[in-house]
């Protein structure tokens, strides 16, 4: 494999044409005019402009995308994530082209695509699993008696569906009916599927991932779990590795679930198995993700294996050089995507100029970006700037390295997600480790952010008065018995 063109932008695109810089191969981007002066676009070796900025005539046309990588002898596209990552058809045309898809079949991408299919394919091998429906439904007084049956809280689900998107919390039987209505409308806008399902609402939840990794000759292993249960909207916000709520036996018993749920579906390259943590440390099979994850960085940094350089041996048809026992988890990591959002105002994004941008350096700190000063935020995609990552021996001392990024990354111009991030690693329930996928919901509100802000304004006004009055000091007028200036000016007049 020697020319690969990354179907993606932003960060993610100049991230995975490092590790392909690094093993000597070429990279190709493709760029909306949205994007003409993105980093990714200069760093690439080659780049073409696919089209427009909106997503559906830029980076969603696959067709297009794969005539690019045929007309410059491409031998893979990496999909990134996003866009087209899990889109069964577009690996398929991929494959059909002669191309190498960098990421697992169309296969496992459908499978693992339809939350009941993935259901179905892992039930045979003992992994445990919400109490709810097997099949999509869309008849409501049908689903309002399966329902009754789990006992509310509820949760409906969009069977083909991610993101929070297609997804409701229900409480009583009362607020069935127009929460399932909801679930509905919105799964067949978001996705053109309106099927979906219902289980039961697993309260004080832990988000658990864990991170496989499998070749062709049927070897597999894990690289440990990530929490994900700081969230907003469902969306995750800050991740780390390893989890606070993790021991030896339990990572065992879960890793080796990821494996199995990886096998069902013959998985090949890297992927992600989502499980639902319980206060009891019961675990249940959510979801699979058959792409590189956004906050693969963080178990990058605590395994030392560069999963896009994985995902392209795999693709090579190599077999993995790494077993389960050659892996060790060395210190911790965290990381804070940095959004251009609000967190004043329900983090509504915030779409500007950036007027100042400087990002943190030092030992231990990683920021997988794609902007410079002056550029804009575009308002067709995603809202995410960059992803701040810290690893440090410790827990603790990664949590102080992370406090310490996040003041000296400096943005101007947009509001960001820094001052949340900042609110999180200062928080109680944060610090402990005894925080769920409800920490934002119980810990915070606007009134946070803005004691912080006006905190530091007194720091920052108290430090400016101290250093004009120094300043003052060394310019003032000395007493005119001790002025030989003002003795000279006095006989002169």
């Amino acid at each position: 494999m020697k020319k690969v063109l990354i179907a993606n932008r932003g960060e993610i695109a100049l991230r995975i044409m490092r590790s392909l810089k690094k093993m000597g191969v070429e990279s190709v981007a493709v760029y909306s005019e949205a994007d003409q002066n993105s980093p990714f676009v200069s760093y690439a070796d080659h780049a073409f402009l696919i089209g427009p900025p909106p997503s559906s005539e830029s980076y969603l046309n696959g067709d297009k995308i794969i005539q690019i990588a045929k007309e410059n002898n491409c031998d893979g596209i990496h999909p990134g994530y996003g866009f087209l990552s899990e889109n069964a058809v577009f690996a398929e045309n991929v494959t059909k082209a002669g191309i190498k898809f960098i990421g697992p079949s169309p296969h496992s991408i459908r499978i693992m695509g339809s939350k009941l299919d993935a259901k179905e394919a892992v039930k045979n091998y003992n992994i445990p699993m919400v109490p709810g429906t097997e099949q999509a439904i869309t008849d409501i007084p049908e689903a309002k008696k399966i329902a009754a049956t789990i006992t509310y809280p509820i949760l409906i689900k969009a069977s083909a569906g991610g993101g929070g998107k297609g997804m409701r919390i229900v409480e009583s039987e009362d607020e069935f009916v127009s929460q399932m209505e909801r679930a509905i409308s919105e799964a067949e806008s978001a996705f053109g599927d309106g099927s979906v399902f219902i289980e039961k609402y697993v309260s004080s939840p832990r988000h658990i991932e864990i991170q496989v990794l499998c070749d062709a000759h049927g070897n597999a292993i894990h690289l440990f779990e990530r929490e994900c249960s700081v969230q907003r909207r469902h969306q995750k916000v800050v991740e780390e590795a390893p989890s606070t709520v993790m021991d030896a036996t339990l990572r065992e018993k879960m890793g080796d679930a990821a494996i199995k749920v990886a096998k069902s579906c013959n998985y090949e390259g890297v992927g992600t198995v989502e499980f639902l943590l319980d206060e009891n440390k019961n675990f249940y099979f959510l979801e699979m993700n058959t792409r590189l994850q956004v906050e693969h960085p963080v178990t990058e940094m605590i395994s030392g294996v560069d999963l896009v350089e994985q995902q392209i041996k795999v693709a090579r048809g190599e077999k993995l050089t790494i077993a389960q026992s050659d892996l060790k988890i060395n210190g911790h990591a965290l990381e804070l995507r940095v959004y251009a959002e609000d967190p004043e105002n329900n983090f509504l994004p915030s779409i500007g100029e950036m007027l100042i941008y400087e990002t943190p350096k030092g030992d231990g700190v990683r920021v997988d970006d794609s902007f410079t000063q002056g550029m804009q935020i575009p308002i067709y995609y995603d809202p995410m700037i960059a992803k701040l990552i810290v690893h440090a021996p410790t827990r603790e001392l990664a949590i102080q390295k992370m406090r310490k990024a996040i003041r000296s990354y400096n943005i101007v111009g947009i509001k960001t997600t820094l001052g949340f991030g900042d609110f999180v690693m200062n928080s109680e329930a944060f610090i402990t480790g005894d925080y769920d996928t409800h920490f934002v919901k119980k810990y915070f509100t606007k009134e946070e952010i803005e004691k912080k802000e006006t905190e530091e304004g007194r720091v920052a006004a108290a430090f400016t008065k101290i250093l004009w009055e120094r300043e003052t000091a060394k310019l003032r007028v000395p007493n005119s018995k001790h002025s030989h200036w003002s003795n000279q000016n006095r006989h002169s007049s």
